[in-house]
Formats: C-alpha cells, structure tokens, sequence
C-alpha cells in the first residue's frame, strides 16, 4: 500500500520561510516522480512543483525563485522549501506521487488527475 505522509506545516509571519516534507512508502521513491499542490479556502487544487525521477524539476511561476523542490532519495523524501513567503501562499498544500509522470513538455504534472498518490495534506498559513 503506497503512502504519502507530509509535514512542516505552520503558521509564519509573510516573509518567513517554512520547508515541507514528504515520504512515500510502498513503492521504489528512485521510480517515483514527485510534486507538491495547494489549495486555499474555496478555491480548486493547483499545482506547485514537481520532480521527476531523473532530477528535472519545474516549478509554477506564482511561486519561482521563492520556492524549491528536492529529493532525497536515501530518505525516500521530497521537499519543498518555501522562502519570502505571502499571505496568498495560505493553502493546504499536498504532496503527489506517480508511477510515470509525462515529461515538461506534456503538461500532464499540472493537472491532479494526472497523479497517483496523494498525502493527506499539511496547512500552511501565512500572516501579514
């Protein structure tokens, strides 16, 4: 049974810095591509990042240069280090997972249909 537990979650000033965590169980994490979603109060799930299993990384632009994803893969763990953080950066944010993810160019990974597995989710609130 594939599993996704998040953590780091919190509330912090806008400007402070949180780090997001995520280890997946269950499957090979070095077969596994891996990304990171948000959703705020009534609004849909949109995507944030993504790592594919070969190290390529893809970020949305709302958050770029601010935000970034990694993996360690001894630790069966995804990251997402969030730095100069805003109150619109308010959501729940959940890790994703999937068995083969279509490549940048697909645009597959911005779409939450396209993943397998999902965390439960972590809230991530941000104060001005």
């Amino acid at each position: 049974q594939v599993q996704l537990v998040e953590s780091g979650g919190g509330l912090v000033q806008a400007g402070g810095s949180l780090r997001l965590s995520c280890t997946l169980s269950g499957r090979s994490f070095d077969s596994t591509d891996m990304g990171w979603f948000r959703q705020a109060p009534g609004k849909q799930r949109e995507f944030v990042a993504v790592m594919w299993r070969g190290g390529s990384t893809y970020v949305v632009d709302s958050v770029k240069g601010r935000f970034t994803i990694s993996r360690d893969n001894a630790k069966n763990t995804v990251y997402l280090q969030m730095n100069s953080l805003k109150p619109e950066d308010t959501a729940v944010y959940y890790c994703a997972a999937d068995r083969n993810l279509p490549s940048l160019g697909a645009y597959a990974y911005r779409r939450s249909g396209s993943w397998d597995y999902w965390g439960q989710g972590t809230q991530v609130t941000v104060s001005s």
